[in-house]
């Protein structure tokens, strides 16, 4: 190997994070954090690798956030995936936030639910067109022999509903990440690193910080 990857290191400058700096809500917290990150004109700051299981294996992908409020966080997707299977037998996840730019990282681990029809309706509606066809020309994750195959389907699509709305497709939409746990993760000098985590107990949320 031609990279010498002990010696790729960089040190954290941050001036750090405080429990006086934190809001009480970890919602808020998070709405500061992600106004941050966009601001900073960082790539994707809704980015989130979302990782799910199984009995068999574990599995990790990058997704991107679309809403979130104190409910929890959403991402849409297709039904029938291999990440939709893996949430209908373990209704559970993680998901990350990199914000390495910002020396920052976000947590979240949680239970995981279907958002209503109406939700997916209002977000599949606000999709560009083109979007809206691959999600029905693609049947996520099954083996696929060709591209060409794919674009034949794409192109099924475009002349299936070439005129008019496009609906949702019945195999196609939102699911929430119901966090259990948020941790806000603070990047620090010579690896003292700042870490909180709030815990839901009951109904309140309770904030400590952990070692790094």
């Amino acid at each position: 190997m031609s990279i010498d990857l002990i010696q790729l290191r960089r040190e954290f400058t941050s001036s750090g994070l405080s429990r006086e700096e934190l809001n009480d809500n970890p919602f808020v917290q998070f709405e500061n954090w992600i106004e941050q990150a966009t601001k900073a004109e960082l790539t994707l700051p809704n980015a989130m690798s979302l990782a799910t299981s199984d009995e068999d294996k574990i599995s990790i992908r990058t997704v991107l956030l679309k809403s979130f409020d104190e409910q929890g966080f959403v991402f849409f997707t297709n039904y029938n995936s291999k990440k939709s299977k893996q949430i209908q037998g373990n209704p559970k996840a993680a998901l990350l936030f990199p914000w390495l730019d910002l020396e920052r990282q976000v947590k979240i681990s949680g239970a995981v639910e279907k958002v209503s029809a109406l939700e997916s309706i209002k977000y599949f509606a606000s999709r560009p067109k083109e979007s809206q066809l691959g999600a029905w020309a693609s049947s996520q994750s099954s083996v696929l022999s060709s591209r060409q195959i794919l674009l034949s389907q794409f192109e099924s699509m475009k002349t299936k509903f070439g005129k008019g709305e496009i609906p949702l497709p019945d195999f196609w939409g939102g699911y929430r990440v119901v966090p259990r746990t948020i941790e806000f993760w603070q990047g620090r000098e010579n690896r003292l690193h700042d870490r909180f985590v709030y815990k839901k107990e009951k109904d309140k949320w309770l904030i400590s910080r952990l070692a790094p």
